[in-house]
Formats: C-alpha cells, structure tokens, sequence
C-alpha cells in the first residue's frame, strides 16, 4: 500500500507540469512501460507498471538511428532509478516504477541544482559518491555529444548541420573543458589539467557547478525533452533553450563548411546580447568572396553587429565580436558589449576590462592611420588584428590584451591568414540593402571610392551577390 508520504511527494511533483504536460509524461512513461492502449490505463494494475533499461534502449533502437548515443541512455537510467521513494528499497530493484519517473522529469526539468543535483551525481556515476575530475568530464562530454547528436536527429539545428560545419568532435572537447573550468574546490581553487582529472568532487562541489553553469541544466533539458521526445512541443514556460542554436541564414546551397562546430556555435552564441541570439547570416567567407581586404570591407560595412571568425595556418580558431555596424574610419568604434573568443584549440571569451575604449576598428586608403581590421590593445598590439594587406595579421599579447583580457589566440604572434569568415548576428538593419534595393556600394560612396582606389571600379557591378532573403535557408 503506498504510503501518504510518498503519494503527497508524487502529487507536488506531478502539480509542476501543466495539464498537456502531465498527459504527454504519462503517455510516454506508458509507451515504455509497454501500457499503452490499455483501457484502464489509470488503474491500479497499469500503476504497477514499470520501465527497465532495456525498454529505454529498445525505445532508442526503434529506428535506424538512435536519437541519443546508447552512453547517454544508460545515464538517464541510472538517473531515474537513483530516486528514492519513502518506503521502499528502490535501490535494489532494476525496474523504474511511475513516480521514479515522474519525479526524475519534475526535478530535472522543473527543479532547482540542489533538486537536479543528486541525480546528475547517480547519472555521473551509478554508486553516487564523490566524483573525480575524470568522472565529470566524460559525463560533460557525453552530455555535449548528445545535444549535438540529438539535435541534427530531430532537425532541430535550424539550418546548420553537420555538413555545413567544421567536425563537432574537438568542439566537444574544447566546450567540456571550458565548461569544467568553473568546477572549485571548497578552498575556492580551480584544479586545472591532469590535477583536475585526478581531484575529488563532493557534492556541494558539483551543485555550485551546476548552479553557476547553466549549460549543465540546459543541455540536460534538451537531451530529456528531444531524446525521449517528450514536452518537445508544447511551449515552454522556461526559453532557455529557444535560442541555444540561432537560424543560420546565407549558406544554402553555396557549399560552405563553416570555420564553427556546432559546440562553438552554442556557446559563442550563449555570449551574445539576448536580442541578436536568433540569427546568424554569412556576411563574408574568404572561401566565397576571394582574400581581398576591399572585398571584405564591402560585404561587412554597415551590416549590424557581427562575428568575426578566422583560421591561421596552424589550425588556431579564433575571433571577435563586434556589437555595432562596421564603418570604415580612423576612429576606434563599438563599446563594451565587444569581446574576443578562441574556438580552437581552447573555447573560450574574453569579455572587455574597462581599461580602455579600444573595441573595433576598421580603417583603407589612410597615409596616416594603419589600414586593416582590429580589436582591443591599441595600433601595432592589438588583440586581434587583420592588415589591409589581406593575408597578414597579428594578437598581441604582453601578457593580456588590454581591453579584452585575452591571451594570443593566434599559434604565433605575427600570423598568416588560412580563411575567414564574418556573420551577422541579430536582424540586419533595413538600410543595409536588401533584395531589389541598393547595394552596399550604393548607399555607402566610401566603400565603393575605397573598391575604385584598389582598382575595382564599377565593373564590380555584376559581380554583386543579392542578399539572401530570410526564407530562403530553413
């Protein structure tokens, strides 16, 4: 006979979920359990119903491709069994009973870190004891493969997909280990490196991570609700998985490979206003549009705030965001909503320091001034910095960039420049010259006065590429 105890903990979990949500957990607790279609589906009898691991896996392999790797369901399993019920020794038993379940969905989707957190601790490791370093990591990783793989499964990458991006397998690595970063001891220290694979983790360690790296509870969230494909499609009360991936707008049908993986692209994206998180549009690709410094000018100028992402020749990723319109100008411009990001072989951003107003700059055709593209430092040291000599560039670092805090994100100080890209993030601003209206040459004289003064005089006029409509690309 279930205890009053047990009945009232079910009762508050099941109230967190709305009615359609209440019906669509049941329905999938049901399938599961293999109670479906059952008349009396609420009796006593179906209540009795439970669901093993391998029900969850066959759930998984009921089509060709699994929407979450087989690590990861194994986990969600350990999770579920690891909830206690008042009155009984659910430990021993194999088998997940309805309010097992029902309180693992409420406290992983509904729940507080100190709710999450023991079954994140049993999802790490089944005995549910202090953690290592190592122990967390692969379950960051397993977590992060998961997302992406779960996502691309249900078509959820809205516009991106594997193809069109840079291999996700070291961007899971590199957002797991800028993930574990923020993992302290009690003393306030951050292990780092193998120190950190080998460092127990008690369990107040790990709720002040999940607490303070919301990534933890998000990408949770997106592996329950598009894994089991449960709560998918009803709104959700929280939008902290609306805009985890922005439209990707620009690349259809143009055969680009983005220099972003699919983790990057999270958690770049994650950095950015709130206002500018729902789009990303290719402004320029070097691979597209030629390596030529007038070339990049004219596709960036004027376009919104944008990202800025470049590969040198060792492979380093590296890049910068811009938050306000690039002009061509001798001035500094931007203000501190600007930072600088590393993709490969660290993720990481690097958020302004208040020591000085340095942000963007972006100058052609000066005698006096440097001509080319920079942010954070100052001229001749800056952070990040492309020479109108398109080909050349530099981050200086000595230790930091002064603005941004960041180290050298480029594998050597002077670098040689392999590809870049640039995307507008947020909506483009109406003047920008849209489909049917002027182009950038038009409504900017500058720019089409700096094309003529490296030789490009109006014969470019038929090489203008339309900008691409909005429907164009889901």
């Amino acid at each position: 006979k279930m205890g009053n105890a047990e009945s009232n903990a079910y009762q508050n979990h099941l109230s967190r979920f709305l009615p359609e949500e209440q019906s669509d957990i049941d329905g999938l607790f049901d399938t599961l359990s293999g109670s479906s279609g059952s008349a009396g589906a609420k009796n006593a009898k179906a209540a009795k119903k439970t669901v093993t691991l391998a029900a969850l896996q066959a759930r998984q392999s009921a089509h060709t491709r699994e929407p979450l790797p087989e690590a990861m369901t194994a986990r969600l399993y350990h999770g579920m069994k690891s909830v206690d019920l008042p009155g009984k020794s659910s430990a021993l038993s194999e088998q997940i009973a309805k309010e097992q379940f029902v309180i693992f969905m409420s406290n992983l989707l509904k729940g507080n870190a100190d709710e999450k957190i023991s079954i994140i601790m049993r999802m790490i490791d089944k005995t549910g004891g202090p953690l290592k370093g190592k122990q967390i990591q692969e379950f960051t990783e397993d977590l992060i493969t998961s997302v992406v793989h779960v996502l691309s499964y249900r078509k959820e990458l809205k516009g991106w997909s594997l193809e069109n991006t840079r291999d996700s397998s070291s961007g899971v690595k590199a957002l797991a280990s800028e993930l574990l970063s923020e993992l302290k001891l009690p003393d306030g220290t951050k292990p780092v490196g193998s120190q950190l694979l080998e460092t127990n983790f008690d369990q107040s360690a790990i709720e002040d991570w999940v607490y303070r790296v919301p990534q933890i509870s998000v990408f949770l969230s997106v592996v329950i609700r598009q894994g089991l494909h449960v709560l998918h499609s009803l709104p959700d009360q929280t939008n902290d998985i609306l805009n985890l991936v922005p439209h990707c707008k620009g690349v259809k049908g143009r055969g680009v490979v983005s220099l972003f993986d699919i983790p990057a692209i999270i958690y770049i994206n994650s950095h950015l206003p709130a206002e500018m998180q729902h789009k990303w549009q290719l402004l320029f690709s070097s691979r597209l549009h030629g390596e030529s410094f007038s070339q990049l000018c004219a596709h960036i100028v004027n376009k919104g705030p944008c990202l800025v992402i470049i590969r040198d020749l060792d492979g380093f990723l590296f890049g910068g965001f811009a938050s306000h319109s690039w002009e061509v100008k001798p001035q500094f411009q931007g203000d501190n909503r600007c930072f600088l990001f590393s993709v490969f072989p660290t993720l990481a951003v690097y958020t302004y320091t208040g020591y000085n107003d340095h942000y963007m700059y972006l100058n052609h055709g000066q005698q006096t001034m440097p001509n080319g593209l920079g942010m954070g430092g100052q001229h001749g040291y800056f952070g990040l910095w492309i020479d109108s000599d398109y080909g050349k560039g530099h981050s200086k670092a000595k230790p930091r960039c002064t603005t941004y805090n960041s180290p050298q994100l480029s594998a050597k100080e002077d670098f040689t420049l392999d590809a870049m890209e640039v995307w507008a993030v947020g909506d483009i601003p109406e003047s920008a010259g849209r489909k049917g209206k002027k182009s950038i040459l038009d409504v900017d004289p500058q720019a089409q006065a700096l094309l003529e003064m490296a030789g490009k005089s109006r014969q470019s006029e038929g090489l203008r590429e339309p900008m691409e409509e909005d429907e164009d690309d889901d």
